[in-house]
């Protein structure tokens, strides 16, 4: 029997470099619902407290992206776990660098990878 899917919620500013390139790397793997958003006014995908509640674990890029996602979603993050990955924002879209660093600090995580 499949285990259950795993719900990732990767969060950055924009949602235009950092989470969308997450988003994309771990939607390969089985087993993993994948999503991304922003926390910015103009991020590409904006993060809703629906995306949260359906998240089994929130991954931040940023300390900042913790604070700012306390700030907005206080309510929704009971029981959550949130992660800050540490990943500055100096990589491009699909950059191998950065698929290499989120895979590095992912996957150790999620247990069965």
């Amino acid at each position: 029997m499949p285990a259950t899917k795993k719900n990732l919620l990767f969060i950055c500013s924009q949602n235009r470099l950092r989470s969308p390139t997450a988003e994309a790397v771990f939607s390969e793997y089985e087993g993993l619902e994948v999503n991304s958003a922003g926390l910015d006014r103009d991020a590409e995908m904006w993060l809703e407290s629906e995306d949260i509640q359906r998240a089994d674990i929130i991954f931040v890029m940023e300390q900042s992206h913790r604070r700012k996602l306390a700030q907005k979603f206080q309510p929704w993050l009971k029981n959550k776990r949130v992660i800050c990955l540490d990943i500055p924002d100096e990589y491009e879209y699909m950059d191998t660098t950065l698929i290499a660093l989120l895979k590095k600090k992912v996957l150790p995580l999620l247990g069965t990878f």
